[in-house]
């Protein structure tokens, strides 16, 4: 485990997970050793992650002086790891406790600060209290759980001579989203994991100036996002937002189902948000209450052409396309709900995505882009075209669906094993639409006004490529060109599947 020396000469630990560019991870607890942070998720698989084990926690040795735990004081422990690093401006992350000390060093160094990201907690740093009664009223979510009647006596029991040990012990059940074995096993760990004595100094008198520190953060120019879990008491959602008023430049992101520990209750549905943030890459809108992540380039004034991913990919399916047309068109590449880093909502189907992509399109205020649609991508385009086909310049449909019935029909599909980059639940959803599609979807084809390409990909992709062939007569201004190279054609034949494009107008 690597280390280094701070100021007052206190010898600090830090453990590196995964590859990319770092982000420096700061633990709550307060003093809590950081193995409870695992990975965070997965969040490693995006960033390289450089996590501190605070001063007489971990790995870390203890200060000579114990004043020296109060949160204010280690914020010279961040910068002492910031210049160690040789890092110019660093991604912070904090989580609880640790997202106080996040933010006060944000005050103290905003040149320092790339970006900000604030998980379930910090909210003293700027005053932001959280009331007793307001703790005990938001754990009434959980009321219909068998475990809480035992844990709700045991809340009340609590008093001002509790110790911090036992404290912890009887509010963790409130603190995730399940109290499954999962959630129980995390917190079992926090009564070893804890330096008890170093917590109860983080929070000692004088280690905020709420006034001082909204003021400084006033004058922070970093993206801040500020995550909430949806069922954690403190900060509640409410408290949350309140919060991330406090920054010039922040995003609130409500975790729906989970607690204090986000990526223990829902590692995906923490993961997601969070690296979307962290990469310059991914913009995000949201659309009907759903967080869609994209991928933008090309110039500003440029003509637009969004880029709809077939089914189980996302918009970086799209690169090398996305690439070449990005030199004079400004190009959007999607991950639709469900997909890449965008929130799974998990209702699905082809229509939901119709009506998601108009909402994508509407809400960044495209004037009648070009949309080039994939297999699934390309059905929702396709549905989009007939029921508003003045909301698009043109359109092309590369290898895609035709919603004849299917027969026989596709049966039950097995989930693979492991970990996939979208839901799931979009197969079953889907496969369902497909094997007996709403007849309109067919029969309206012709209502479409909008010039249409339509790139098959020969005999070896497995779509009739006969129904193509008829889709294209029956739209009103179409063709049909036809690259041999199967289903995947853009990915196979990426230079004749952007010459076609190209001799199209897009």
């Amino acid at each position: 485990m690597p280390h280094f020396t701070t100021d007052d000469g206190t010898r600090l630990a830090y453990r590196t997970l995964g590859t990319g560019e770092p982000l420096v991870v700061l633990p709550g607890g307060p003093m809590r050793d950081a193995a409870y942070l695992g990975d965070l998720g997965g969040l490693s698989a995006h960033r390289r992650l450089i996590v501190l084990d605070q001063r007489g926690v971990g790995g870390s040795g203890a200060p000579a002086d114990p004043a020296s735990y109060r949160c204010d004081r280690q914020v010279a422990d961040v910068e002492a790891l910031r210049a160690h690093l040789g890092l110019d401006r660093i991604d912070l992350l904090g989580h609880s406790a640790g997202a106080a000390l996040a933010t006060l060093y944000a005050a103290a160094h905003p040149d320092r600060i790339r970006s900000l990201v604030l998980v379930t907690g910090g909210t003293r740093a700027v005053g932001i209290e959280i009331p007793d009664a307001e703790w005990d009223a938001a754990t009434e979510v959980f009321a219909d759980q068998d475990w809480y009647p035992a844990a709700w006596a045991a809340l009340e029991s609590l008093g001002p001579d509790t110790p911090l040990p036992e404290q912890s012990g009887i509010t963790m059940p409130f603190a995730y989203g399940r109290w499954d074995d999962a959630a129980r096993a995390h917190a079992a760990d926090a009564a070893t994991q804890t330096n008890w004595e170093a917590a109860s100094a983080f929070y000692a008198p004088g280690a905020f100036d709420p006034e001082a520190t909204r003021a400084a953060l006033r004058g922070l120019d970093a993206p801040v996002l500020v995550l909430a879990g949806g069922y954690d008491p403190g900060p509640s959602p409410a408290r949350a937002a309140e919060f991330a008023a406090c920054f010039p430049h922040a995003e609130l992101v409500v975790q729906p189902g989970a607690g204090h520990f986000p990526w223990v209750d829902d590692p995906g549905g923490f993961v997601r948000p969070v690296a979307a943030f962290l990469d310059p890459a991914v913009a995000t809108v949201t659309v009907d209450g759903v967080r869609l992540a994209y991928r933008v380039s090309g110039p500003e004034d440029a003509p637009p052409v969004v880029l709809v991913h077939s089914r189980g990919e996302n918009g970086t399916d799209w690169s090398e396309i996305a690439a070449a047309l990005s030199a004079d068109r400004r190009v959007y590449a999607v991950d639709l709900r469900g997909h890449g880093l965008s929130d799974h909502p998990g209702h699905y189907g082809f229509d939901v995505f119709r009506d998601e992509l108009r909402g994508f399109v509407t809400a960044l205020g495209l004037v009648r882009p070009a949309v080039v649609g994939h297999s699934m991508g390309g059905a929702a385009v396709c549905l989009l075209a007939q029921s508003e086909p003045e909301l698009m310049d043109r359109l092309v449909l590369e290898d895609v669906p035709v919603f004849f019935p299917l027969d026989p029909p596709r049966g039950r599909a097995e989930r693979p094993e492991g970990p996939l980059g979208f839901d799931w639940a979009v197969v079953p959803a889907t496969d369902a639409q497909v094997n007996e599609p709403d007849p309109a979807w067919r029969t309206e084809l012709a209502v479409i006004s909008r010039p249409t390409l339509v790139i098959g990909g020969g005999t070896s992709s497995h779509l009739p490529q006969e129904q193509l062939a008829w889709m294209a007569e029956e739209i009103q201004d179409a063709r049909l060109v036809t690259i041999k190279a199967g289903h995947l054609v853009h990915a196979k034949r990426p230079k004749q599947f952007l010459a076609a494009l190209r001799e199209f107008g897009v």
